[in-house]
């Protein structure tokens, strides 16, 4: 693919913007207004002469780190033997700089990116989910449908109430107003077995611990925000709504400093035998502690699901006198209704921007559920990503995927492998769907607080990746010296999360330009040249080149 031009990019991503949808998951996907850097997506990194590989048969390949990196390795005690660093131009495979370049890592949520771009490349852009409404029995002049409602889900990451809500409505354009019969959930397009997958931890209501599901919604989580009042109240508001949720409110708004996490007010979620669910929050909550929002992961993802469409369909009017369950949409059902989700262009924003480990495993299962034959399983996902890659000149001898979200301590890859996806993505069809999808340095997801003071700011679209043990950056970093490069580190050490500035250290430099501070620096070459058939050895032997 030919890069485009810098004007034609910016062009291309102003003029593809959108008016801000006003969002009750702002907290969840909170999208920013920041103004993205004069070349909207790498692509178009440098001059015409600068984005040619280099004309010499090798370039010196240094082994040594920046010496502000190693100061923040350094303070953090991390050795070495625990990064892992590939810093490459873009368009140019040779490493400027490697450590550790072909071993095996944990990348936590820097994973994304090889599904993200397997999904891109292998569904689409434009691809759409659907989640579609079928009957059986009469609708009576009242408008009452004497039958059964089935809801039939195939993994539509981003089904939350804006959405749903649209399905709601065209049920009801369809002339049903009232449900005499069962609302039945049609779930098969994922195998059962992906709903017995363990959690990551044992916080098994936190919301990213949240599983995959045909039929998910609202990402499976509770959003409670408390509000005191001087009158000594403490108002409860809730989204999603949930048709049997209850809530039990003995909180009391008291004086005084606002001090611990208050987990003590986290809810007591308790599902009751005749399908009501009660949260109970008792406690005392100081004045000064303000608004604050609890978010809970909880109930499993049919209840959740039936409970948000019930009450999504009694506030439009709608009328429900039977019950909830799972079964198939039988054969004489008649199609009433179609939701399609957001492209997975903006599903991969909110992915990666975001970090949502839920819809990336949505995602990753919908890969193996659209390449091979339904319902979708691990292992079909596996397979079909491992083909893609293979047949696009990536690697896999040392990629091991699970879940394709990175909360995972089994997922592992390298960061030559990581760095190889970032040039295909880059030279790809969905290149400018694929780069504006990172987060921005200093503006915009998970890295909108990091780095706000100094030049790489706006300058560098960064994957991070976080877990126990485990921090990770990758991406991509237009620097000062008129190039771009790829850039990936992962630290996979139990003192990883004070390493942080070290990968800061990391950006500014490459964004100060690698190409001259390495020439100034080495006096003399640290290791032999790295030609192409060298790189090659790196994927194939991990212990070559490693340190």
């Amino acid at each position: 693919m030919t890069p485009a031009s810098p004007s034609a990019l910016s062009e291309r991503s102003r003029s593809s913007r959108r008016p801000a949808r006003v969002s009750s998951y702002a907290r969840f996907l909170s999208r920013s207004t920041a103004v993205l850097f004069a070349c909207a997506a790498l692509v178009c990194a440098a001059p015409a002469e600068a984005r040619k590989k280099t004309e010499h048969p090798s370039v010196n390949v240094t082994t040594v780190l920046p010496p502000a990196v190693m100061a923040g390795l350094q303070r953090a005690h991390v050795p070495l033997s625990s990064v892992s660093v590939v810093v490459e131009k873009v368009g140019d495979r040779t490493p400027m700089l490697a450590l550790n370049a072909g071993k095996p890592m944990m990348p936590a949520s820097t994973m994304k990116l090889v599904t993200t771009y397997a999904g891109l490349s292998m569904l689409g852009a434009d691809y759409r989910w659907r989640t579609t409404a079928y009957a059986d029995g009469n609708i009576d002049p009242n408008g009452v449908l004497h039958g059964n409602l089935y809801i039939q889900g195939t993994g539509d990451p981003k089904l939350v109430p804006e959405e749903l809500i649209d399905l709601v409505q065209k049920i009801h354009g369809a002339g049903i107003t009232g449900i005499d019969g069962a609302l039945v959930l049609d779930k098969r397009f994922f195998d059962p077995s992906t709903r017995d997958l363990p959690a990551f931890d044992d916080d098994t209501e936190a919301p990213y611990n949240v599983g995959p599901d045909p039929l998910l919604y609202a990402f499976k989580s509770l959003s409670f925000t408390l509000t005191p009042s001087p009158d000594g109240s403490v108002a409860i508001d809730v989204l999603p709504a949930l048709a049997q949720l209850q809530i039990d409110n003995h909180l009391h708004a008291t004086g005084g400093p606002c001090r611990g996490t208050l987990n003590a007010l986290n809810p007591v979620v308790t599902p009751e035998a005749s399908g009501i669910v009660t949260a109970s929050f008792d406690g005392n909550y100081p004045l000064r502690c303000g608004d604050r929002t609890i978010n809970v992961a909880t109930l499993d993802h049919s209840a959740f699901f039936a409970g948000g469409f019930l009450a999504l369909w009694k506030q439009t009017g709608g009328t429900f006198n039977g019950t909830t369950r799972e079964g198939a949409v039988p054969v004489g059902a008649r199609l009433v209704a179609t939701h399609l989700s957001p492209t997975l262009s903006d599903i991969v924003h909110d992915i990666n921007k975001f970090s949502n480990n839920t819809m990336a495993r949505n995602l990753f299962l919908t890969i193996g559920g659209v390449e091979s034959k339904p319902p979708a399983t691990p292992a079909k996902s596996i397979r079909a990503i491992q083909s893609f890659m293979q047949g696009s000149g990536l690697p896999t001898q040392y990629l091991t995927l699970e879940n394709g979200s990175g909360l995972s301590r089994n997922e592992q890859v390298t960061a030559l492998s990581l760095a190889d996806v970032l040039q295909s993505a880059n030279a790809s069809p969905v290149a400018q769907v694929f780069v504006d999808s990172l987060p921005i340095v200093g503006v915009d997801g998970t890295m909108r607080h990091r780095l706000t003071r100094e030049p790489v700011n706006g300058n560098a679209h960064i994957k991070t990746g976080t877990l126990r043990d485990v921090r990770a950056i990758a991406g991509y970093v237009a620097s000062a010296d008129g190039f771009s490069y790829v850039v990936v580190s992962l630290i996979n050490d139990p003192r990883a999360e004070a390493a942080r500035a070290a990968h800061d250290s990391l950006l500014e430099w490459v964004y100060q330009g690698p190409q001259a501070a390495l020439t100034e620096s080495l006096a003399e070459p640290v290791s032999a040249p790295v030609t192409e058939p060298r790189r090659n050895k790196l994927r194939k032997n991990p212990k070559r080149g490693a340190h």
